[in-house]
């Protein structure tokens, strides 16, 4: 397996807004399986099962799903939370303007890492590695809000992106940059 094809999406974070506030007593009511204690938590929560996501709904009006293994889930589990307000007769916008916020991906590059050697050759200026504190090396792309958690199996947590190519690019960004410094076996 190549280590693009390694890279797989494990949690997408969408928001989007209905443009007016919720009485959200009213929906944990009104809707079945919803898990609200505004002791615990402000919002009211609802998980779809197919796709499996969770949808955070708030007194605002904005609802966050997050739990989605891709966007076009993420869109979905909005989408029958929507559906399911309109048959509440809560009045809803003609389109939801859902914006994706994180996309959380993992993938493999394939050997063992020497993460001192590592946190060294990328610059300490662009890495957070301490060892004592977590195992893995924190490593932010210039230019970019990917960042790339890099452990000693070759394992990597990329976090930050909006788009699933994000991961692509800033696994081949970081796979050149080690072999480039002669890091990777």
């Amino acid at each position: 397996m190549s280590i693009q094809q390694s890279i797989s999406i494990e949690n997408v974070v969408a928001t989007t807004s209905i443009g007016r506030e919720l009485n959200l007593n009213s929906v944990a009511l009104d809707l079945d399986g919803v898990d609200y204690d505004p002791e615990q938590f402000p919002g009211v929560i609802y998980r779809t099962n197919d796709p499996e996501a969770a949808a955070l709904i708030f007194r605002s009006g904005k609802i966050v799903c997050t739990g989605a293994d891709s966007v076009d889930a993420a869109h979905e589990s909005i989408n029958i939370v929507s559906s399911m307000f309109s048959t509440l007769d809560i009045d809803m916008p003609d389109e939801l303007d859902i914006a994706v916020q994180n996309i959380v991906s993992s993938g493999d590059l394939g050997t063992k890492l020497n993460l001192n050697a590592i946190a060294i050759g990328l610059g300490l200026e662009h890495v957070e590695y301490e060892p004592e504190q977590f195992p893995g090396l924190v490593y932010r792309l210039e230019d970019d809000d990917v960042v790339l958690l890099l452990f000693g199996s070759g394992k990597v947590v990329i976090t930050g992106g909006k788009d699933p190519d994000d991961a692509h690019r800033a696994l081949d960004t970081v796979q050149k940059e080690l072999d480039t410094l002669g890091l990777l076996s």
